[in-house]
C-alpha cells in the first residue's frame, strides 16, 4: 500500500490562474500551494495546472513539474520547438532555480551541500530514500536565511532535479520540511497548514533567442 496519506483534494480556487509572464512560445505560472501539476488517476483529481492552462491555451505543455504541496515558479511551452529547446535545458542543466524553505530545528551549518544519490522508496511509494547503491546521484545546495524559534528558513539551490530530492535531503540532515505529510515527524508537520516549500526563482533562456530571462514569485509563508 502506498504511504501516502489519504487527503480530500481541494484545489485553492483563488487566484484560478496567477500567469507571471506569458510570450508565443512560453508561459509562467506561480503554481499555488494544492494544486495538482497534471492530472490524478481519479475523476477527482482532473483539476490541475495544465487543465486551467489548457482552457485559455490549449497548446500547452508541462515541461517539468512540482509536487502538489509545493507553490512556485513552472514553466509550460507553448508549441513543440518551445516546448523540445526548454526541456532540453532541463536536461543540460542550463536553467537556475532557488527555492524557500522552512525545516524543523537549527541547522548547525550556514551553508553546505548534500550529495546523495536517491530512488523510489517502492513499498512506501510515492516515498523516496537514500539509495547509495542503485540511487541516481542527487545534488543540493542549502543556505540559511533565518534562524527561528524552532526553525530555520533555508535557500536551497538544487543542481539536479529528482523526485523529492529537496524534501529528503533536508529529511537526510535531520531537519525535515514543515508541512510536509510525507516525511515530517508530528512535531514539524504541526507547525505548518501546508508544506512550507516555495520555488521562488527561475531563470532559462528564452527560446527565441537565447536570451536568458528571470522569474520570481514572492515566497507566500515568509
Amino acid at each position: 500500500m502506498a504511504a501516502n496519506p489519504a487527503f480530500d483534494y481541494k484545489p485553492p480556487m483563488t487566484p484560478y490562474l496567477d500567469i507571471v509572464y506569458r510570450d508565443e512560445d512560453m508561459i509562467i505560472i506561480n503554481k499555488p500551494s494544492g494544486l495538482l501539476t497534471v492530472t490524478g488517476r481519479l475523476p477527482e483529481h482532473q483539476d490541475c495546472l495544465q487543465t486551467r492552462v489548457n482552457r485559455v491555451l490549449p497548446s500547452a505543455t508541462i515541461v517539468h513539474r512540482l509536487d502538489m504541496a509545493t507553490s512556485g515558479i513552472m514553466v509550460l511551452a507553448l508549441n513543440k520547438a518551445a516546448h523540445v529547446h526548454i526541456s532540453q535545458q532541463f536536461e543540460k542543466r542550463l536553467t537556475k532555480k532557488h527555492y524557500i524553505a522552512r525545516v524543523f530545528g537549527h541547522l548547525t551549518e550556514s551553508s553546505g551541500t548534500i550529495d546523495l544519490p536517491l530512488i523510489c522508496d517502492w513499498p512506501n511509494r510515492p516515498k523516496q530514500r537514500v539509495d547509495h547503491d542503485n540511487g541516481k546521484q542527487a545534488l543540493t545546495h542549502y543556505q540559511i536565511i533565518k534562524l527561528e524559534e524552532k526553525t530555520t528558513l533555508v535557500k536551497l539551490t538544487p543542481v539536479t532535479g529528482r523526485s523529492h530530492q529537496l524534501r529528503v535531503h533536508m529529511l537526510s540532515l535531520g531537519h525535515p520540511i514543515i508541512g510536509d505529510r510525507l516525511y515530517a515527524c508530528q512535531q514539524a508537520l504541526a507547525l505548518g497548514p501546508r508544506l512550507q516549500l516555495h520555488a521562488e526563482s527561475l531563470t532559462l533562456q528564452r527560446p527565441s533567442d537565447n536570451q536568458a530571462i528571470s522569474f520570481e514569485a514572492k515566497c507566500p509563508f515568509i
